[in-house]
């Protein structure tokens, strides 16, 4: 007992020391200046879109109205004209006559991915040669597009991303989710990025050119992984080119109904991560030291240092959502919930080794070492 409880202590105060190094890294990059582009080459974003995400209209019009020198296209795509989205997408059009909005209805789902189909068949309507691919929640800035491009633009850059800071919708659900955003996956990120690690790519923003995506063979060959954003950042840095963070966070709006829809989420997150990286899955326990320092108590057997131990993480942690929300501007998560969100972490991390299916979109999936899913029960359309 009081071995299981000692080791569970010493990986307590490394999960202390890592939230030390997150705040290191999330107060640098919040330091970052957002560069401005040598030029404005036009810009085609494309938007898929499936059912009608929290805020969805105000999500597409803020990519429809950026402060870019540049011509900008918008390429929003849906599977089905029954699609509630596309309503959504057809309002955005009617309010903004003078943006440069193209609509792509199209059912052909020549993979399991859902989103890269659609993208894959975006493709026909994009006219220009710079891409920038933002996912349907998202929400952008007018200066964004200014930073995206400018650090396309830097030396050896292949392929830019972002990184993304969640707003909740409404309700305890949608809360906890923007605990897990803010200051679980935004900090070990910048973790990484801290210590010159790469540190992935994100569906939130994905830019780069059209001659790079052909060069990595387009979306054809990401049509069954069920983590595309992910194989498009690796195909680039096998290349030999640079995959940069843009110093830049968009607004993720935060919308989940209920706890099965958050847990649902964030395992196929978590899922995700563990078929990628499982070495690095299973250290990422230490991400959580409140739920360990909790855990460690009846092994010690609630000793004083134990108690200690509960504390100093729960600071540790309190300060850097603190650093996160100053640094990002975003609501910091209430107290009583701190605990509540790590426990919530390091369980769906342990679930996520003892299984292979995730939900996506309200559909089952069966998914494979390799990272491609095999769809579970009947298509989209």
């Amino acid at each position: 007992m009081q071995f299981v409880g000692d080791i569970l202590s010493l990986a307590g105060v490394a999960g202390i020391a890592y939230l030390v190094l997150a705040a290191v890294g999330v107060a640098r990059f919040a330091a970052l200046r957002q560069p401005r582009p040598a030029t404005s080459p036009a810009v085609t974003v494309l938007k898929p879109v499936c059912g009608h995400d929290a805020e969805l209209y105000e999500n597409l019009v803020s990519f429809c109205r950026q402060d870019y020198g540049g011509p900008v296209q918008i390429v929003i795509g849906a599977h089905r004209e029954s699609d509630p989205a596309v309503e959504v997408a057809r309002a955005v059009i009617k309010a903004l006559p003078e943006a440069d909005i193209a609509l792509v209805i199209d059912g052909a789902l020549p993979g399991t991915n859902f989103k890269v189909c659609n993208l894959f068949n975006m493709m026909a309507a994009a006219k220009h040669d710079v891409l920038v691919l933002a996912d349907s929640d998202m929400r952008a800035e007018p200066h964004y597009l200014d930073t995206i491009v400018a650090s396309l633009q830097a030396p050896g850059v292949g392929l830019v991303t972002c990184l993304y800071k969640g707003r909740p919708y409404r309700g305890l659900a949608a809360a906890l989710g923007c605990g897990f955003i803010n200051y679980g996956f935004l900090p070990s990120v910048l973790v990484s990025r801290l210590l010159n690690v790469d540190a992935g790519c994100f569906g939130a923003t994905i830019a780069l050119t059209r001659e790079t995506l052909e060069r990595i063979g387009g979306f054809a060959g990401l049509l069954h992984h069920l983590a595309d954003d992910y194989m498009m950042g690796e195909k680039v840095r096998g290349l030999g080119l640079k995959v940069a963070i843009a110093p830049y966070l968009v607004e993720c709006i935060v919308d989940e109904p209920d706890f099965p829809s958050l847990l649902r989420h964030e395992l196929r997150w978590q899922r995700t991560i563990r078929l990628l990286a499982p070495a690095g899955q299973a250290a990422s326990v230490i991400t959580n030291p409140v739920a360990i320092s909790l855990l460690a108590l009846p092994f010690s057997p609630f000793a004083v240092h134990a108690w200690l131990l509960v504390v100093a993480s729960l600071a540790a942690r309190a300060g850097l959502i603190y650093i996160c929300s100053r640094s990002f501007r975003v609501v910091p998560m209430s107290l009583p919930l701190i605990p509540v969100r790590d426990v919530l972490s390091f369980g769906l991390l342990v679930a996520s080794f003892l299984g292979h299916k995730v939900t996506w979109r309200d559909r089952q999936f069966q998914v494979g070492e390799s990272g491609e899913m095999t769809l579970k029960g009947d298509p989209l359309v």
